[in-house]
């Protein structure tokens, strides 16, 4: 491979000039320095001579092959193979953090102090250094605990409130726990970042996915903190708010979300059911919620009229929050048609690799997200140079 800079791909936006050292794998971490790098930031991706196990999550694939799920959270980074266990690897490893504002890392606690590359030992020689540190269950008595998205959902109390009332506990659709835990990653370093500018001293930032989890329970764990007792799971429906559910119709399901009296009214009233609107059962919200069953029944033989989509446009028009239950594809499309931009194109001019992704969520008007670099097949980057980096940390 031909020796290069760095700065041949080096991102503008508000992130410019700060490098990171990237030991992390999977999804919560990765997803945190992608976004990094998205704005600006020049991420270096440091992984063992087996590569991050997501490369290898397979089917399904892009259409080379390469995996998509490591391919969703890997974009604008460089990727450079040290083993950690080698005096040259290791050594290697040591050089690039040198050069770097931000470190984070997801192994289990107490791996980089092995290494002699852990927070402590970094920070004591570069003050201004930010190290963010990602772990299943912290570092203390659940240091040992495996921080696995299906885990934490089922020790985290997640599981417990997803499902069917009448079937089993039921994990999300998604590794919800890692994005959160991805997303309160990068804030964390935002804020660290922020608070350097203003002192010049970095700090160690600690996040947790069973943390991460706890706090994303919001109103669910507020409630138990504040009843103590804990929600059963509602499949669909809602604790406090009815009708707040999916329906049936007679083709495809319909989510209906009517929060206050006025919508409830417009609700009934288009569905041709203006009686229930006085109907004692379901004069408040406090008594729908108490019927809600009642009310569910009523509903959905009412919709079976007509299909989700119809009645998802009678029902919007009438002030109604209604959808149909769309699936990925026609989710993306339907942000697309409002005109979102939910999806980009990434492309490597050189090698002709070029991907279709998600675009990062976060719009800034004046310094927008950049897609400089597709997914780097392992070690791609270890002959690109980093020593020309201009910020640096003392």
């Amino acid at each position: 491979m031909k020796p290069m800079s760095s700065a041949e791909h080096r991102g503008t936006g508000p992130l410019s000039g700060i490098r990171v050292a990237d030991f992390t794998r999977v999804l919560a971490g990765p997803l945190c320095t992608m976004s990094l790098a998205d704005y600006g930031a020049e991420v270096i991706k440091i992984e063992s001579p087996a590569g991050d196990e997501t490369r290898a999550w397979t089917p399904p694939t892009t259409s080379d092959g390469l995996g998509t799920y490591y391919a969703t959270v890997n974009r604008n980074k460089y990727s450079v193979c040290c083993d950690l266990k080698s005096e040259e690897g290791l050594a290697h490893a040591r050089e690039i953090v040198e050069g770097c504002d931000v470190v984070v890392e997801n192994f289990r606690p107490g791996v980089m102090a092995r290494h002699g590359l852990d927070d402590a030992t970094l920070r004591a020689q570069r003050p201004g250094l930010v190290y963010c540190s990602i772990s299943g269950f912290g570092d203390g008595a659940g240091a040992d605990l495996p921080g696995y998205d299906l885990l934490v959902q089922a020790l985290g109390g997640l599981m417990s409130i997803t499902g069917q009332p009448e079937g089993e506990p039921s994990k999300v659709g998604v590794a919800l726990v890692d994005v959160l835990t991805g997303q309160n990653a990068l804030a964390g370093i935002l804020l660290a970042l922020r608070q350097r500018d203003q002192t010049g001293e970095g700090q160690t930032v600690t996040v947790s996915l069973l943390s991460s989890l706890l706090a994303g329970l919001s109103n669910q764990a507020s409630s138990t903190l504040a009843t103590g007792t804990s929600p059963e799971r509602l499949g669909n429906a809602h604790a406090s708010i009815a009708p707040y559910d999916t329906f049936s119709t007679r083709n495809g399901k319909l989510a209906i979300g009517a929060g206050n009296d006025r919508q409830f009214l417009a609700l009934v009233t288009e569905l041709g059911l203006p009686e229930l609107g006085n109907d004692p059962r379901f004069s408040t919200n406090a008594l729908r919620v108490e019927h809600q069953g009642e009310l569910k029944r009523e509903l959905e033989n009412a919709l079976d009229a007509d299909s989700a989509a119809v009645w998802q446009d009678r029902l919007m028009r009438a002030g109604v929050p209604a959808g149909k239950v769309n699936n990925i594809a026609e989710a993306i499309e339907l942000a697309q048609n409002l005109g979102l931009e939910p999806v980009v194109s990434v492309e490597d001019s050189a090698s002709g690799r070029r991907y279709d992704q998600l675009s990062s969520p976060i719009r800034l008007s004046a310094t927008p997200a950049s897609y400089r670099m597709v997914p780097p097949a392992l070690g791609e980057h270890q002959a690109v140079t980093f020593t020309d980096h201009s910020a640096g940390v003392t």
